[in-house]
């Protein structure tokens, strides 16, 4: 044999070697450290993936941006780590609420520059306002998830439309609940359409302390599988964003039913 050819074919073969056992490793991270198969969305990111959805509609696109934040690492920092810092985009670790601005402003927004200008309308009673790159009256965000499905500004609530309600005693000022029980919201199942928002209800033992919504996800269909992508985590610890099947997790969650609203085309697509 050739000494040349010996030595490159030698050398492919180290490299081979060296290459596959670098493919392990980095697997191998990835499945002990999820957090770092994401990568934070930059600008360039943004305007090129919002070119491709150009004429996708709005549930749809909100529905592609919260599967980019999957397996993003959860948000441990129980204010929240955008409120803390005061800042619209902190996409390195997330919360359930965050993650739900922040895919429905990029689905809503046609650039980076739009998505802030929606975030500083949506995440707020009444407007945001920035000065120097900072929030100034993030007091005035909006702080639980009922307040955000009964301003309006979160899309039109169908969770009458989908079946019958059960009727609970309220709390925070809300004489009742309606909502949708899980045997329910499952026989509508095939009515539910990409970028729906699941506002999941706490039961009464929780409400007075937790609110009425203790979570929310937003819906991914794919042909007629229905998927939950959700902030899933506990604050102080961790978790990650995941992407699952709707019926599975309405199985195990500790919720006793669901509210959805959803937004409209013709409505909610900027100009």
């Amino acid at each position: 044999m050739d000494d040349t050819l010996s030595n490159g074919i030698v050398s492919k073969s180290i490299c081979s070697g060296i290459i596959d056992r670098m493919e392990k490793m980095v697997f191998v991270l990835f499945m002990l450290f999820p957090s770092l198969a994401f990568a934070a969305l930059s600008d360039a990111d943004i305007t090129g993936y919002e070119r491709e959805l150009e004429n996708k509609p709005v549930g749809e696109r909100i529905a592609f941006w919260a599967e980019k934040f999957v397996e993003t690492p959860y948000d441990p920092d129980p204010l929240g780590e955008y409120v803390r810092e005061n800042v619209i985009i902190a996409d390195e670790r997330v919360d359930c609420m965050y993650l739900t601005f922040r895919a429905v402003e990029l689905g809503i927004g046609r650039t980076p520059a739009d998505a802030l200008r929606v975030a500083l309308d949506k995440r707020f009673v009444r407007n945001g306002k920035i000065e120097d790159g900072k929030v100034v009256n993030y007091e005035d965000r909006f702080q639980y998830g009922e307040d955000m499905l009964d301003s309006g500004k979160w899309g039109r609530e169908i969770t009458g439309e989908l079946g019958e309600r059960d009727i609970i005693e309220g709390a925070r000022g809300r004489q009742s609940v309606a909502f949708l029980a899980p045997g329910r919201i499952t026989e509508k199942i095939d009515l539910l359409r990409s970028g729906d928002i699941i506002f999941f209800i706490n039961g009464p033992e929780k409400m007075a302390s937790g609110g009425i919504v203790g979570h929310m996800g937003i819906i991914k269909k794919e042909g007629d599988l229905v998927y939950l992508i959700h902030a899933s985590g506990i604050k102080n610890k961790g978790g990650k964003v995941k992407k699952v099947l709707f019926l599975d997790y309405m199985e195990t969650m500790p919720f006793i039913g669901v509210r959805i609203s959803r937004f409209e085309p013709v409505r909610e697509v900027s100009r």
